[in-house]
């Protein structure tokens, strides 16, 4: 995932399409961080250990543990 992804949510009410980009420093070398956004609504950041092993959801209840879960999947297959 170089650039930015598009991940989809499938709810029973409303599909939602979560926007993953990958934060990187003035140099473009990813940083482990990736910035979550939904339209222009801003859901988080997922932060991932030195060995993308482990992560974190920086979100305040927008996503549940589940879908913040997939999502992290989502990342560790396709960066």
């Amino acid at each position: 995932m170089k650039m930015e992804a598009n991940y989809t949510l499938e709810n029973e009410d409303e599909d939602r399409v979560i926007t993953i980009r990958s934060v990187h420093d003035g140099h473009l070398n990813a940083k482990g961080v990736f910035s979550l956004t939904e339209g222009i609504i801003d859901r988080g950041d997922i932060v991932f250990d030195d060995k993308m092993n482990q992560w974190e959801y920086t979100g305040v209840g927008d996503l549940t543990h589940e879908e913040a879960e997939g999502i992290a999947k989502f990342i560790k297959i396709n960066y």
